[in-house]
């Protein structure tokens, strides 16, 4: 009777124990993902949100105004635009526009 009230203790551990870890990795998996922030793909979707119709031109990383930031270039017509994306909440910190001398 010992051996089986044993074994059915060490099912239980056992259980609890897959089901702790499975909990961990999916909290580690969301950490990291949200550690990530905003990918260059969302900061070139957010600039042309901002300029609709222009066509891309650079993205780079910068730091602007204190800010670690996705800066996009884009082109639109005669028009030179380039803004900055912040990397971690991907709001627009900075936003130019000028015309093209060329």
């Amino acid at each position: 009777m010992l051996a089986g009230g044993g074994t059915a203790a060490v099912s239980a551990a056992a259980t609890t124990t897959t089901s702790t870890t499975s909990t961990t990795a999916a909290s580690t998996t969301a950490v990291s993902a949200s550690a990530v922030g905003v990918s260059r793909e969302k900061a070139i979707e957010i600039a042309k949100k901002r300029v609709p119709g222009a066509r891309v031109t650079e993205v780079e990383r910068e730091r602007e105004h204190g800010h670690r930031t996705w800066k996009v270039e884009l082109r639109k017509g005669q028009r030179e635009y380039e803004v900055y994306v912040s990397r971690s909440t991907g709001k627009i910190v900075k936003f130019e526009s000028e015309w093209d001398d060329d």
